[in-house]
């Protein structure tokens, strides 16, 4: 689903090469926050973090 997503806005920037300057802006603004870019990569972290499933001390 991932790739299909990317493939798609891959597409749309090659037919409409103005998008990429929209696309541009989108970024910036999402990671000019630092607190949403902090939390979104604690989501990610945490998901991808192993943890034991007995308590060990």
């Amino acid at each position: 689903m991932r790739w299909l997503l990317f493939g798609a806005l891959i597409g749309l920037l090659i037919v409409y090469p103005s998008l990429v300057t929209l696309v541009a802006a989108v970024v910036v603004a999402l990671l000019s926050k630092p607190v949403p870019v902090a939390f979104a990569l604690g989501l990610i972290a945490g998901v991808r973090l192993r943890r034991s499933r007995r308590w060990t001390a």
